[in-house]
C-alpha cells in the first residue's frame, strides 16, 4: 500500500500524510508544523543571548501565512525578517522589538502573502548539521522568505521605524 503525501500549503512542502492537524496559528499542513516543533526545541536549547528561535519563527510565520493567520503574525514575522536581514538585528533585539510594537495599538493590515514561498524550507534547515551550519541555514531561511516578499517592503519598513534607533 502506498502512503499518501500531503503538501503544505504554505510552503508547498510534500510530505508523507500522518493525519495531522492543521495548526489554527499558520497556513501549514501538520506534518510540515510539526517539522517546525523539532526545529524549536533546538532553537531553543540553543541560549537566549542571540535567541536565533526568534529568526526561524519569523521565517516560519512569514513563509505559512495566508488563510487563517492573523494580520500581527504575519506583520510582526516580516517585520522581523526585515529587522535581521537588512538592520542587523539578533533574535533577541527582534523580540524586543516585537514586544515594544505590542504594546502599541495598532490595526495590522492583511498582507497578501507572495506566489513563491521561497527556495528554503524548514525540512531544508533541519537537514543542516547542528550547530553553525543550522543556524547559518536559518538566516538563509529568513533572508529568502524576505526576499519573496518584495510587495510589502515599503509598508514593512515603515511600520518598524517605531523600533530603530533614531
Amino acid at each position: 500500500m502506498k502512503s499518501s503525501i500531503v503538501k503544505c500549503p504554505g510552503c508547498g512542502l510534500m510530505l508523507p500524510n500522518r493525519s495531522i492537524a492543521e495548526p489554527p496559528r499558520f497556513h501549514a499542513s501538520g506534518e510540515c508544523m510539526e517539522l517546525y516543533h523539532r526545529l524549536s526545541v533546538y532553537t531553543m536549547a540553543r541560549g537566549r543571548e542571540a535567541f536565533i528561535h526568534q529568526l526561524a519563527l519569523d521565517a516560519y510565520g512569514a513563509q505559512h501565512s495566508g488563510a487563517g493567520t492573523r494580520p500581527i503574525t504575519t506583520a510582526f514575522s516580516l517585520i522581523g525578517l526585515y529587522l535581521a536581514a537588512e538592520r542587523g538585528f539578533t533574535g533577541r533585539q527582534v523580540q524586543l522589538a516585537h514586544m515594544e510594537l505590542g504594546r502599541q495599538k495598532i490595526a495590522w493590515p492583511e498582507l497578501t502573502p507572495p506566489a513563491s514561498a521561497g527556495g528554503i524550507t524548514v525540512q531544508d534547515v533541519l537537514h543542516a548539521e547542528e550547530g553553525q551550519a543550522r543556524d547559518a541555514a536559518i538566516r538563509d531561511w529568513g533572508r529568502s522568505v524576505w526576499d519573496e516578499w518584495t510587495h510589502a517592503h515599503a509598508w514593512v519598513r515603515e511600520a518598524a521605524k517605531p523600533v530603530l534607533p533614531a
